[in-house]
């Protein structure tokens, strides 16, 4: 059997790289955490035109009943390019929590969810421009208002204390559910330390020290080879977590990849920041809403002592 990409998910994520490249990225991203929410609007439009929101969102709802491979394709760019929004919530675990016709808002990017699902998802990201707001208890669904504004680590990621209402239902597959938010998590953690290390090398390349560029050093080329073996050896552990989607090791495989992702994107962010030295740190630079991004993600859909735990209670 041959574990590759098709050519039309490879026209896929160029697709997104072409829209997303023609976006001032960091622009949107700063302008979300001050909580101007209308170029990321646009952004999650335009990605709702490419058929993103309607990845994993079954036919019957006017969807596209896509692979959990298609959908990791399609968060490791959005990962890569920053793309700030409740995108888990909406493309990745929404259209397994229900079974319902608000998909169909879903598929079309109409209707943008905020999930939160204790005791891994406690609080509710992005609840303030979500059209539903659902929380997850076991198989009960419940819907909930958000109360207050949390601080964190990542200023575009907005998280919300949760106040649980009313009862709507009964979750449809929460186990897959989770699962699909952890993978789509890892994705995104690999696109993010992908940025960085492209973002790192091609600084290497323009800073000069001593009359040379500092990427001719070996010390700093040891440095980026170490990041691009960690992201490497976490992209088939990801990938194989998405194939493995129906079989009986998928927590195992999804807590795996989510594990190594995050190890890779936080090696590559740690570099990052030691390549490009001081001007790393200003909040002038772009780098910054990348490092703590990855800084984020690392603990969400699970921390990686309960993933760890996961993997360990499979193989024992």
């Amino acid at each position: 059997m041959r574990f590759a990409l098709s050519q039309e998910q490879h026209d896929f994520a160029a697709s997104i790289d072409q829209l997303l490249s023609g976006v001032d990225t960091p622009s949107v991203i700063r302008a979300w955490a001050a909580g101007e929410h209308e170029p990321g609007l646009k952004v999650w439009r335009d990605l709702a035109e490419l058929g993103v929101t309607a990845l994993t969102v079954p036919e019957r709802f006017d969807g596209l009943g896509a692979t959990a491979v298609d959908l990791v394709v399609a968060f490791e760019r959005l990962g890569y390019h920053g793309v700030p929004g409740p995108w888990v919530d909406t493309a990745a675990v929404l259209p397994a929590l229900l079974d319902d016709e608000v998909l169909a808002g879903t598929a079309a990017g109409e209707t943008i969810a905020s999930v939160a699902a204790p005791p891994e998802v406690p609080y509710a990201l992005d609840a303030d421009v979500a059209h539903l707001r659902v929380f997850v208890r076991d198989d009960e669904v419940t819907v909930f208002s958000r109360g207050h504004r949390l601080p964190g680590v990542d200023v575009a990621r907005r998280l919300f204390e949760v106040k649980p209402g009313d009862q709507i239902g009964v979750a449809h597959d929460p186990a897959r559910a989770f699962d699909l938010g952890v993978l789509a998590t890892a994705a995104q953690l690999l696109g993010a330390g992908q940025w960085l290390l492209d973002t790192s090398v091609a600084y290497a390349g323009q800073r000069h020290q001593y009359g040379r560029a500092i990427g001719q050093y070996q010390a700093i080329k040891h440095l980026l080879a170490d990041v691009a073996t960690k992201l490497e050896l976490a992209r088939p552990l990801l990938y194989g977590a998405a194939v493995a989607e129906h079989t009986a090791t998928r927590a195992r495989d999804v807590s795996a990849a989510k594990v190594a992702a995050a190890d890779a994107a936080y090696l590559a962010a740690r570099t990052g920041l030691q390549v490009h030295g001081a001007i790393g740190y200003t909040s002038e630079h772009a780098l910054g809403l990348w490092l703590t991004k990855v800084r984020a993600l690392v603990g969400a859909w699970g921390t990686q002592a309960f993933h760890r735990s996961r993997v360990l209670g499979a193989l024992v």
